[in-house]
């Protein structure tokens, strides 16, 4: 069964298989695989003979020659005879060649390492505000007596 699609459009759809084709096959062209060349070929028959290369409705709009598949498929062909890759690169590699550069601060570079880790042994020093070099800190000894506590009684209490 013929469908009635434009003129234009299906000159257009077969344009561009044609010479993506032609271009993958030249000299110096990366070539096409089987399944490619089986594809272009029946898509390009079915074009000419029916004005469509497609029957299902669900599968593109009616007024074009080729399906939205079928037209990635040519667009892929297409950058793959150009040399620009035929398949899209993910989004989840990495680019090659390109080193990964950190975008905030490295809190590393705050680090003071010439003078390294204060000694356990040694605790805080109290220093003298005349300028004197810090001295051991006063300790209470041993032989002052602790202080006591003592009850007080007043007059006003009755007990």
């Amino acid at each position: 069964m013929v469908r009635d699609v434009d003129e234009k459009k299906k000159r257009k759809a077969l344009r561009k298989l044609r010479k993506a084709a032609k271009r993958a096959e030249a000299e110096g062209g990366p070539g096409l695989s089987d399944w490619e060349r089986e594809f272009v070929d029946e898509v390009e028959e079915r074009v000419e003979k029916y004005g469509s290369a497609f029957a299902d409705p669900d599968k593109g709009a009616l007024s074009e020659p080729l399906s939205a598949r079928q037209m990635q498929k040519l667009r892929e062909i297409d950058k793959k005879s150009r040399g620009k890759g035929g398949l899209k690169r993910s989004s989840f590699k990495t680019k090659s060649g390109a080193s990964f550069q950190p975008r905030g601060r490295d809190i590393n570079d705050d680090l003071e390492t010439d003078n390294g880790p204060p000694p356990r042994d040694q605790g805080p020093r109290l220093v003298e505000p005349t300028g004197t070099p810090p001295s051991e800190p006063s300790r209470p000894s041993k032989s002052r007596p602790r202080p006591k506590l003592r009850l007080v009684k007043n007059d006003g209490d009755d007990a």
